[in-house]
């Protein structure tokens, strides 16, 4: 058999710094400052009025927090009002993005007046002494200087009320599970608002539980039990950010959609994983200690956990079978690629209260997290909980902050409640946290293995929250009525089942198989960007399937066909920075019908305070076909479009003008005429933020850039982009030869 021409490594030896382009013209301003002044003053004189008419013990300190609404133009980092913060004597603690419709917008280019329409802006949370919002009342009217033209960018400005902070509750009168946020950080400088937390909520004859708190950023997550009544008084408290319903954890017959049990037995491999140092860590209920995938796997409790629940520990071993082997279709199992750690987090208490223990089994992951350094980790249980586009929940803001560094690819089932009802105010059907996870891989399930798959009907649907519009990221196959997924059951018999729980499992296979192939060449956020970059969406919607089913078999993923190549850039950018990103195409040219497929992935920190700039980094990336042509008088070669960040958003509509560059997966498949192309070159810039304006110190990221060239017309392309790069780029070389055919199915063992 000819030798394989392996995706080619080492892309980012052709990337270069460049210096930035000149930048645009002055801002237009909506108001000017009399108009801004004489708009806001009464804003702020019923704010004042408001918060001096709130009791002693709903104010630490006499602080207080003030909701101030800025103009949709003014959403930008640049345009942060620090100034007029510092002036007033206040702190930004949080924000929320919000649509609005503003009373005014500025001018256009020609200086003619333009029809306010509805745009999303920030709704940003300042604290301060009430005698900070006195004098802000009294003497914003005299500033001068640029916290007076500051004013222009607020559009609103009140107090922060307890409508705005309350989640629909049951309407009975019992007891029930709540989740509390406050804007309380670890620091010393927070401590009076949780000691002021804890007085008040004694006053009303509560227990704080404060033993049960995460502290994610600048946000403290707590639990509560409390009737409607009392939870409204709760959220009088002045640092409250959202008091909500507890969810309870996904439930058992939700996760496991079991059909009828198959009566097969099946032969498993003789031998141990293809990379036995190769290690991933699954979070579920537990695997039994006679289980037959012993050989493979192995059982650990996590910190804290109490006594195992039989049922948990059967889908704890199901998704473990589905890792190790993927759908057991036929009578014997493939060798599997790797070794796992199954932790078991959840015992009887969370049988019994699902609900108010589902902190202790989040502490029980991130404590794992936290002791061991896993490249490789699966989830398939969670919150019953659809995201939220205007808060971050703890799951996803600590998960998301671990996966920060780039370092650990994470799989996270995103839930089985894709059948809701269409509520179009609940959006139950939407995908379940942590899937919302930024800088995980959200993974819904495709109803069969081969050709006109869909969707699972079951499987929760996208949009994510924005960034992290694109979720579910990608699916895989999870299973359906048609086409049942096979797991292994304790008698080392074939089981049907199907469920988002199997299909996370089955993706994170894929990206161990990968691994195991080629060893570490590939990091784990270049195995994301490739399994995402190979995904086939069928012309799907996006919020259907994501991206697309990963691939079925291995050669889509590491072989270039004939008339392609494929290169993998793997780098790190600082702050600011910007930089050119050759595309590889031979020297002589091409000819016909170029199409060019380019994923970007990138990890970053986050900000759980501020959803709508969730992501500390942003790429922008601009596409230059032609680095031979200039517009008279330019600096750098023309552009054209390439990633259509209007197109991503679809009918829900772009959130913001600037949202497409802080997403942190950019995928699309162009093509273009082999005319049109000289040494074309991506260019992108590191835009950094924190709590939604610039952030000069932020720390450099990674990223992983997957690029598809393909030319039908010139069967050699891969020879000849080889010749002509081959001091820079080389064939990935595989270091494992998996024990199956190269094309076999990723998804099952048949």
């Amino acid at each position: 058999m000819p030798e394989r021409n392996y995706l080619l490594g080492y892309g980012e030896r052709l990337s270069v710094p460049i210096e930035a382009a000149p930048g645009g013209g002055p801002k237009r301003a909506p108001y000017g400052f009399r108009e801004a002044r004489d708009r806001l003053a009464p804003m702020f004189r019923s704010a004042v009025q408001e918060m001096d008419s709130l009791p002693e013990t709903v104010c630490p300190q006499d602080e207080t927090v003030a909701s101030l609404i800025l103009h949709p133009e003014y959403y930008a980092k640049s345009h942060f009002p620090a100034g007029f913060l510092r002036a007033a004597g206040l702190r930004a603690v949080g924000s929320r993005p919000r649509r609005i419709l503003p009373d005014k917008r500025s001018l256009d280019s020609r200086g003619r007046p333009r029809e306010p329409e509805k745009a999303m802006t920030t709704q940003l949370f300042v604290a301060g002494k009430r005698s900070a919002f006195r004098q802000l009342a009294e003497k914003a009217p005299e500033w001068t200087g640029g916290a007076a033209e500051a004013l222009a960018a607020i559009e609103r400005f009140s107090a922060f009320s307890v409508e705005e902070r309350l989640r629909p509750l049951t309407d009975d009168d019992a007891l029930q599970p709540l989740e509390i946020v406050l804007h309380a950080s670890v620091g010393e400088g927070d401590r009076h608002i949780l000691a002021g937390y804890r007085t008040y909520l004694e006053s009303l004859e509560l227990d704080p539980r404060l033993e049960r708190t995460f502290f994610v950023g600048g946000l403290c997550f707590l639990s509560l039990w409390a009737d409607p009544l009392r939870a409204r008084e709760v959220a009088r408290y002045s640092f409250l950010r959202v008091l909500r319903p507890m969810p309870a954890l996904r439930p058992f017959p939700s996760i496991l959609r079991s059909v009828a049990p198959a009566t097969r037995s099946i032969s498993l491999p003789s031998q141990g994983a293809v990379d036995p140092d190769l290690r991933v860590a699954v979070f579920d209920g537990g695997l039994p200690e006679n289980s037959p995938l012993v050989p493979w796997a192995t059982a650990l409790d996590a910190p804290g956990v109490g006594p195992a629940v039989s049922g948990w520990m059967g889908h704890g071993e199901q998704v473990t079978s589905a890792l190790l082997f993927g759908s057991v279709s036929g009578n014997a199992a493939e060798r599997p690629p790797c070794r796992v750690d199954h932790y078991r987090v959840l015992d009887t208490r969370d049988a019994q209260d699902s609900s108010y223990d589902l902190f202790d089994v989040l502490r029980r992951i991130q404590t794992v997290l936290r002791q061991r350094n896993y490249e490789f980790v699966n989830l398939s249980l969670g919150p019953n909980l659809p995201v939220e586009d205007d808060e971050v929940h703890v799951w996803t803001a600590v998960l998301d902050e671990h996966l920060s560094d780039g370092r650990t690819l994470a799989t996270i089932a995103v839930g089985n409640n894709g059948s809701a009802p269409e509520d179009p105010c609940l959006e139950l059907w939407r995908v379940q946290v942590p899937a919302d996870c930024v800088n995980a891989l959200g993974v819904g399930a495709a109803d069969s293995d081969g050709p006109g798959w869909n969707r699972a009907a079951y499987s929760s649907r996208g949009p994510g929250r924005s960034p992290g519009f694109v979720k579910p990221d990608v699916l895989a196959f999870g299973g359906s009525d048609r086409e049942p997924f096979g797991v292994i059951d304790r008698s080392a018999r074939a089981i049907d089942v199907s469920g988002t729980s199997y299909a996370a499992p089955v993706a994170i296979r894929a990206a161990l198989t990968v691994r195991a192939h080629f060893g570490s060449v590939l990091g784990p956020l270049a195995i994301k960007a490739l399994l995402i970059h190979c995904a086939e969406s069928d012309g799907q919607p996006l919020g259907e399937v994501g991206w697309g089913r990963i691939p079925k078999n291995l050669d889509d993923l590491v072989v270039c066909r004939t008339g392609c190549v494929r290169v993998v850039y793997q780098d790190e950018v600082a702050a600011a920075e910007r930089r050119r990103i050759a595309i590889p195409i031979p020297r002589e040219g091409l000819r016909g019908k170029v199409v060019i497929t380019a994923t970007f992935c990138f990890a970053t920190s986050v900000d759980s305070v501020d959803p709508g700039n969730y992501t500390r980094a942003g790429l922008s990336v601009v596409f230059r076909p032609n680095s031979a042509r200039f517009r008279a008088g330019a600096t750098m070669p023309n552009t054209a479009e390439f990633f259509r960040p209007k197109a991503l958003y679809g009918d829900r509509g772009m959130p913001r003008a600037d949202a497409h560059k802080w997403e942190t997966t950019l995928h699309r498949r162009v093509g273009k005429l082999a005319g049109s192309l000289h040494a074309p070159v991506f260019d992108i810039h590191y835009n950094a933020r924190a709590h939604g304006h610039g952030d000069p110190g932020a720390h450099p990221i990674r990223y992983a850039l997957v690029i598809t060239v393909e030319a039908k017309s010139v069967a050699d392309l891969y020879d000849r982009v080889l010749r002509d790069y081959g001091t820079r780029l080389q064939p990935l070389l595989p270091v494992n030869r998996i024990p199956i055919r190269p094309s076999a199915n990723l998804f099952s063992s048949n």
